[in-house]
């Protein structure tokens, strides 16, 4: 199992940053693209912090198994992960159905992904959220450095899954995990019900 080393920065300007990013002599690897995901969630999963994840990347198909080592708030090097590619995501989908293992949430995000030196960065954007940055790598130090080139305050990193950052925005209805619980959920999706926003600079 590997240990996911990232943080996320929120409600950034792409533009800038991607100015930002060729200044510093980051590598465009991946233009922006959507992507689409499902989450597979059993109860044994969700009992230890876990999920299995079918990703379409655009440029290759990912299958991967995620858990949260921490069990009280979230750190930095807290989950761990085991990831393999495979040949095609309608097809991985349906072979989990078959063995009983259906779908939670069928997911849609847009990502950009850069490379600096050892660390991978990606802009995202995701449905009814500003934009946001992802930094992953190898070490804690190496994710500051990056984040400290391309002016970020390390004080302003968030840590955890995506619904921590939707948790920032809106405000969830009794027993609503957050994202992870929506049948599906797409661009062209209206907010959901259980989702209220609680925050007035959306967007901006």
């Amino acid at each position: 199992m590997k240990t996911e080393i990232e943080v996320k920065f929120i409600n950034i300007d792409i533009e800038a940053m991607r100015q930002k990013l060729k200044e510093v002599g980051a590598h465009l690897e991946q233009p922006m693209r959507l992507m689409r995901r499902v989450l597979i969630e059993q109860p044994e999963h969700e009992a230890v912090h876990s999920f299995i994840r079918i990703r379409d990347q655009g440029d290759k198909v990912t299958l991967c198994y995620k858990r949260r080592e921490a069990k009280d708030g979230f750190k930095i090097d807290d989950t761990v992960e085991i990831e393999v590619e495979v040949s095609d995501f309608d097809t991985t989908v349906e072979l989990f159905k078959e063995a009983g293992w259906p779908p939670k949430t069928y997911q849609e995000n847009r990502r950009e992904t850069w490379n600096l030196e050892d660390a991978e960065i990606v802009i995202d954007e995701w449905p009814w959220m500003p934009p946001q940055i992802e930094i992953e790598g190898p070490t804690e130090q190496a994710v500051r450095a990056v984040a400290e080139k391309l002016g970020l305050m390390w004080s302003e990193a968030r840590l955890g899954h995506i619904d921590q950052i939707y948790q920032e925005y809106y405000t969830f209805a009794p027993g609503f995990r957050g994202v992870i619980d929506l049948p599906e959920m797409g661009f062209d999706d209206p907010l959901p019900q259980q989702m209220t926003k609680i925050k007035t600079d959306y967007g901006s």
